[in-house]
């Protein structure tokens, strides 16, 4: 991993009204890293990763992606540039199979600039990006609707719709959220993949038994406040965020 930071949050406030949602949350993204950011109910995850990928605005600081300050932008043009998300709540396109949804996706501007596939093409490349986060591509359900389909395939369904604009930073909000315990451990290693093909990842996340395998550190946010930062064994022992979870047993939950 290089030292150089790929993606700069400095300062980050974001206000609703009279609540303070984010109160100048500061760190740094480093290229091929992945990067956990937990805290308890409304300490402002969500926020942050809205703020980052332009779908909030930020009322003061700076998001600075490969050098660029990219607050002003707006959310597709974000996209553009590299930076995806996925969503906590999924929306696919209900009425469509499940590999349709990858061939909106593959006709944004980025995807045909990062890609030498024929318009004819798409229909595999979109079954090929299916098999890459884990859908099974000898068996129909690459081709059921989307509407038709468990969780589990629905949150692979929105990563593979970032992977066909091929990310550099990829924000996944709660990718192990309403997943079973097999769901979840299918899914690591579609994550540990990502992260050796070059992807940089930043995963908010509940699930911390998970998460503090995958990560290589980890942000702590609580009330809009950043209040720990470092590896995983060093998040587990930190006093303030014990607290925060209502004591060290439950921390792994």
């Amino acid at each position: 991993m290089s030292d150089q930071p790929i993606l700069q949050v400095i300062h980050v406030r974001k206000a609703f009204g009279g609540i303070t949602a984010l109160n100048d949350v500061s760190f740094d993204l480093r290229p091929g890293e992945i990067l956990g950011v937990i805290g308890p109910n409304g300490s402002g995850k969500t926020t942050l990763t809205n703020c980052i990928s332009g779908f909030v605005k930020k009322d003061a600081g700076q998001v600075i992606f490969k050098g660029k300050e990219i607050s002003r932008l707006a959310a597709h043009k974000i996209a553009d540039l590299g930076l995806l998300r996925t969503f906590q709540v999924m929306r696919p396109y209900y009425s469509l199979p499940a590999f349709k949804n990858l061939v909106v996706p593959l006709y944004a501007p980025r995807a045909r600039r990062h890609s030498e596939t024929r318009l004819g093409d798409r229909d595999t490349v979109a079954v090929n990006l299916l098999e890459d986060v884990g859908f099974e591509r000898d068996s129909q359900v690459p081709y059921k609707l989307a509407a038709a389909l468990p969780t589990g395939y629905l949150k692979r369904i929105e990563l593979a719709r970032c992977l066909a604009l091929q990310p550099e930073v990829l924000i996944t909000d709660e990718v192990f959220s309403g997943l079973s315990a097999s769901e979840i451990a299918s899914m690591v290693p579609v994550i540990e993949r990502l992260q050796m093909q070059g992807i940089t990842l930043i995963m908010i996340e509940h699930r911390l038994r998970e998460l503090f395998r995958l990560a290589n550190r980890v942000v702590v946010l609580n009330f809009g406040e950043k209040i720990a930062e470092g590896t995983p064994a060093e998040i587990m022992a930190n006093e303030r965020v014990q607290k925060a979870y209502l004591g060290p047993q439950e921390i792994m939950r």
